[in-house]
């Protein structure tokens, strides 16, 4: 939050160079929290992310919850 806090004061200031670097702090926080980067989650499992719950392995989980659709 620093960081982002950081950004925040460089628009305000007008100050070109401390936004750029406030920028890379946040750049620099979020490789670290695992949000940007290399994927580190690589189990082979595969990928529903973009798939309805009710057309994926999980439909009869998904139809316990009394969901529609």
């Amino acid at each position: 939050m620093d960081a982002r806090r950081a950004v925040g004061a460089a628009w305000k200031s007008g100050d070109q160079a401390m936004l750029i670097a406030a920028r890379a702090a946040v750049d620099e926080a979020k490789v670290a929290l695992g949000e940007r980067g290399p994927v580190w989650w690589t189990d082979g499992a595969p990928n529903f992310d973009r798939h309805m719950a009710r057309t994926t392995p999980y439909a009869d989980w998904w139809r316990t919850l009394g969901c529609v659709s």
